[in-house]
């Protein structure tokens, strides 16, 4: 246990707004746009997903590091939030298999972290006030410099971070000899949905975000995948382009998340930025094809326009959000097209999702 007197941080939101805590690891300041995620679990996980990149992340569970990390569990090849906010800081950890400490990995990965905020009213100041940039400070930079410095971070809305995660040439994942091949554009791809389509009998080629159709094409797969990934949908029209060329090559294509909105744009629907997001790994989802409802993994500050959606004929909602009714998931009728705002391959979060997986296999023997 550590007894050393630790340093005074803050976390300064851009209306003003200053809320005190204690620095972990390194010292410095980080800029982003704060959110928060309700998961009890899975914090590796959340902050190695590449959709987090450029947010500052919140944890409402108020103990974290308490199980350490582990070198399976990651998402990406490194941490991609921006900073960490939490409560209750667990400087030691308690896990057979566990590889080292949630301290060491902040340190090892040159990320700022500060607990012992009050994080049940933080997380209530952005519900009411909606999501904002902010700045950690743990280094005691005067807080009109600190007002200065973050006047100048850009908003989430119209900024593309696709880009700053994606991968910067073609790689292979799975079995060569697999009975199907996958070309997947990474907009910021999580490990877990690779794992999905390979154990699925999948061999995928993941491109760069700015590859072309006919870059993806040249695999001859036998279907198409658009990844999850951080940032504004509307700025990637090369990948809204690919969209629209999958769509007119009468190909199998599924979209998570960011992937979904690409195909919401490729098809004239509008996205827009939501007030807060949903973040966490107990959304509740019905599906209305089935009538059944899921408890989903989810991670999006963008979604697709409900009301336009509805207006075009190509289109039908198959999802929907039960707690504010936005779209959670949309097909189209005349093309082997689908997509999920939600994460069907979790990690973490629950598996009642996974079937999508199996239902886009489906569409690749038809």
């Amino acid at each position: 246990m550590k007894y050393t007197t630790r340093q005074s941080a803050i976390l300064l939101l851009s209306d003003g707004t200053i809320f005190h805590g204690k620095s972990i690891g390194i010292s410095g300041t980080t800029f982003g746009e704060v959110c928060f995620n309700t998961g009890m679990t899975g914090y590796q996980e959340i902050f190695t997903d590449p959709s987090y990149f450029g947010q500052i992340m919140v944890t409402t569970n108020p103990h974290i590091g308490n199980y350490g990390v582990h070198d399976g569990e990651v998402e990406s090849g490194s941490m991609k939030i921006a900073g960490l906010v939490c409560k209750n800081f667990s400087f030691n950890y308690s896990r057979e298999g566990a590889s080292d400490s949630l301290e060491n990995y902040f340190i090892k990965e040159n990320l700022i972290c500060i607990s012992d905020v009050d994080t049940r009213a933080l997380v209530s100041y952005i519900r009411e006030n909606g999501a904002m940039n902010a700045v950690i400070c743990t280094d005691g930079t005067s807080i009109e410099d600190l007002k200065i410095a973050l006047s100048k971070v850009p908003d989430m809305k119209g900024l593309e971070l696709a880009s700053k995660v994606s991968t910067k040439k073609p790689y292979y994942y799975g079995d060569e000899n697999a009975t199907y091949k996958i070309s997947a554009l990474d907009l910021g791809i999580k490990t877990n949905i690779l794992r999905n389509l390979a154990k699925r009998d999948c061999y995928i080629k993941v491109f760069p975000f700015d590859a072309t159709y006919e870059d993806l094409a040249a695999f001859n797969p036998n279907g198409y995948f658009l990844s999850n990934g951080p940032g504004d949908p509307e700025p990637l029209l090369g990948a809204i382009k690919v969209a629209q060329d999958i769509i007119n090559s009468d190909k199998s294509l599924f979209g998570i998340c960011l992937g979904h909105q690409i195909i919401g744009l490729a098809n004239g629907v509008a996205t827009y930025k939501m007030f807060n997001g949903h973040r966490g790994i107990n959304h509740p989802v019905k599906n209305l094809l089935t009538g059944k409802g899921e408890i989903t993994s989810q991670n999006h500050g963008f979604s697709v326009n409900r009301e336009e959606l509805e207006k075009n004929n190509n289109l039908e909602i198959t999802h929907v959000h039960l707690n504010d009714g936005t779209v959670a998931g949309m097909r189209m009728k005349n093309k082997k097209c689908f997509s999920v705002q939600y994460h069907p391959e979790a990690s973490p979060g629950p598996h009642d999702s996974s079937y999508l997986f199996d239902e886009f296999i489906d569409s690749l023997k038809k």
